[in-house]
């Protein structure tokens, strides 16, 4: 029975060692969500990834998305596509909190995209930092984006069309300091 017991205790010991090992500190810890619809919070705003596909410039409902473009920004190459993510955000602090405007995608072989800056004033989907006052969100009520199909602020990246055999793909929430504060993985 003494045996047994020191078994046991040495196996209870191990598994202790083995969770307290995945810790970690407090300054790495990346929040992260896996699919449409979880929450992440990043510098005290919570996101909430609404939807993210391909976009097809040409339909009617992506035609708008691929709007307000900075000027000479080139179409997609036969190797590239437009692929939207669409995201609503809130600031559920008592303080006026702003959300970032800071965001990259990365494959799993190290391909990292940025956003292209869309021109809110021709693209009412456009995500862009807002000073969110206590229990806002972005977007805000009654917009179209907050109102349309997707239901959020649109970050449309240019990536290459071998992200489809590099998924899963990560969205990146960066803070001030340009490191990620959340990760959430995206369907493609």
């Amino acid at each position: 029975m003494t045996a047994r017991r020191s078994t046991l205790l040495a196996c209870a010991l191990i598994l202790a060692l083995g969770v307290a090992a995945c810790g970690g500190s407090k300054n790495t810890h990346i929040a992260s969500a896996n699919n449409d619809g979880l929450y992440v919070t990043a510098n005290h705003i919570t996101y909430q990834l609404q939807i993210s596909r391909e976009l097809n410039q040409y339909s009617a409902e992506d035609s708008e998305y691929v709007k307000g473009l900075p000027a000479g920004t080139p179409q997609p190459t036969a190797d590239q596509l437009w692929y939207g993510v669409f995201l609503w955000a809130k600031n559920q602090t008592g303080v006026p909190r702003t959300t970032t405007d800071s965001f990259k995608i990365v494959d799993t072989q190290g391909n990292t995209y940025t956003p292209i800056p869309l021109d809110p004033n021709m693209n009412p989907f456009a995500w862009t930092a807002e000073r969110l006052p206590p229990q806002q969100t972005e977007p805000l009520p009654n917009t179209i984006a907050s109102t349309g199909p997707t239901q959020g602020g649109l970050l449309l990246f240019k990536i290459n069309s071998s992200a489809y055999a590099n998924r899963p793909l990560t969205l990146y929430i960066l803070g001030p300091d340009n490191l990620p504060q959340a990760s959430i993985s995206l369907d493609l």
